[in-house]
């Protein structure tokens, strides 16, 4: 799997540890994509993008609430960022909603809480042909036409 991630100037630290932690579990390959630029919707753009191109599976994007990390990585077309507080939001934003994008709080979650986030955004699948799958397509559909 080749995991784009990013973040901004607050949560540098955090990003480095998810990095180490991504390479400890060998969930794939990770590029980074920064965390030096104030305007976090700049770095949120260019993982989304990298997304989007299908040149990586899965983005991570950290900034101090993953609020607007979120917002602006939803903006790229075929994007489908999930704001993270927890495992199970974690758990269904792949089993039930297929999110590409997770995001989360530096400043709202704990080490700990983000490596079990990460851990459950990495390992698990959309399930085709479960009861969120109309769901999905609909949100999928009203995107290919924007």
């Amino acid at each position: 799997m080749k995991i784009a991630i990013g973040c901004d100037p607050n949560a540098q630290e955090a990003k480095e540890e998810l990095i180490r932690f991504i390479k400890e579990k060998n969930y794939g390959e990770v590029t980074d994509f920064g965390s030096t630029d104030p305007i976090y919707a700049n770095t949120a753009i260019k993982v989304a993008e990298a997304i989007a191109s299908k040149k990586y599976d899965r983005g991570i994007l950290i900034c101090g609430t993953g609020i607007g990390m979120s917002i602006a990585a939803n903006k790229v077309k075929g994007v489908y960022a999930a704001l993270l507080s927890d495992v199970y939001s974690a758990q269904r934003a792949r089993l039930s909603n297929d999110a590409n994008v997770a995001c989360m709080g530096a400043f709202t979650s704990g080490s700990k809480n983000r490596e079990m986030m990460t851990e459950a955004f990495l390992s698990n699948e959309f399930v085709p042909g479960c009861s969120s799958q109309p769901k999905v397509e609909a949100f999928v559909r009203y995107d290919s036409k924007r």
